[in-house]
């Protein structure tokens, strides 16, 4: 078996994040703005620490303008994805990239964005959806205006709303009038939740903004309660164990929680977040998982069916895509 056809499902990638450096160079070469500054010499994405890399991250973002370099971006990341086995992803959009928060705008960069995935299915054989996700650092404000966005094109490309940025700006309620507007547009709720702070950032975004996912949500292994809570209410964690070791939320692969998170009753998925800012792959995700934890074949199935599961999909692409996990006779 090779992991890099084995069939997965990927539930936590940010769609601009997931650009190619020279995606990047080449748009920013087309529209003739120097972004030398947030590269190393070997041409890889540079930043310190989580802070830099939230600002190197919102840099690079500033090449694309439109909805046809999206469109673009979108066919680029899922060529990627496909060439890794992801039969089945999901990806945070932001409307603050997307055209400032207008819905208008939104909607054009929406249908940019869907259409890219439709090609992408057809050409490839990968399904994606989109889940609209407001920037926390952005503050409140544009958090209610990415969920107004989100709201008005919520159904078929659009299943989900998220939020994610700087985990420890503000406090989870500040949120919840954005989570109630998702929610009364019949979306599913995700939260980055667990990746820095301690575990009572989990509870209070459980308890404030009644999410079925978490992203990341790693710190709950410190509370025997919480990480029980999590098992007991099936709230399906986001784990991105390569994005973790780069950015220091843990010291190495060794020390990641992911198999205490798992033995616990957790259900666990397993993506890449940003991966050419983390020097990642899924297939780079199951090569460490192998060598650090042992994990095989039926540990693989086993993550891949949950991620199904709890994927935002309707009912009859989830039996589709759970059909396609099944092991070849």
């Amino acid at each position: 078996m090779t992991y890099s056809t084995l069939p997965k499902v990927e539930l936590h990638t940010h769609l601009e994040g997931m650009a190619p450096p020279e995606f990047i160079r080449q748009l920013a070469a087309e529209k003739k703005v120097d972004l030398s500054g947030i590269f190393a010499d070997d041409g890889s994405y540079l930043f310190r620490d989580f802070a830099h890399f939230l600002s190197i991250y919102d840099e690079a973002c500033t090449v694309l303008t439109g909805p046809e370099e999206f469109y673009r971006l979108t066919r680029a990341v899922l060529t990627q994805s496909a060439a890794h086995g992801v039969i089945y992803t999901e990806t945070f959009l932001s409307p603050d990239f997307c055209g400032g928060g207008d819905v208008a705008a939104w909607r054009d960069y929406l249908a940019a964005i869907a259409q890219a995935a439709t090609d992408a299915e057809r050409d490839e054989g990968i399904v994606l959806r989109g889940i609209a996700t407001a920037v926390r650092h952005h503050g409140q404000d544009s958090c209610r205006q990415t969920a107004r966005c989100a709201a008005e094109t919520a159904g078929g490309f659009l299943t989900g709303f998220g939020l994610a940025g700087a985990e420890l700006e503000g406090r989870p309620a500040d949120f919840k009038y954005s989570f109630d507007m998702a929610r009364e547009a019949q979306l599913q709720l995700t939260a980055h939740a667990g990746e820095w702070g301690d575990p009572g950032r989990i509870t209070e975004t459980l308890d404030a903004l009644g999410v079925e996912r978490l992203g990341h949500g790693i710190r709950a292994v410190e509370d025997a309660a919480l990480l029980q809570r999590i098992a007991d209410e099936n709230i399906t964690l986001e784990v991105c164990p390569g994005s973790n070791v780069v950015l220091k939320a843990v010291s190495g692969w060794d020390a990641h929680p992911i198999v205490k998170l798992r033995d616990a009753g957790a259900p666990i998925t397993v993506s890449t977040d940003d991966p050419p800012f983390f020097h990642t792959t899924m297939t780079a995700e199951y090569e460490g998982l192998n060598k650090t934890f042992g994990w095989e074949e039926a540990d693989f199935h086993a993550l891949n069916v949950t991620g199904a599961e709890a994927a935002f999909c309707d009912d009859a692409t989830r039996t589709a895509i759970l059909k396609r996990l099944e092991p070849a006779t």
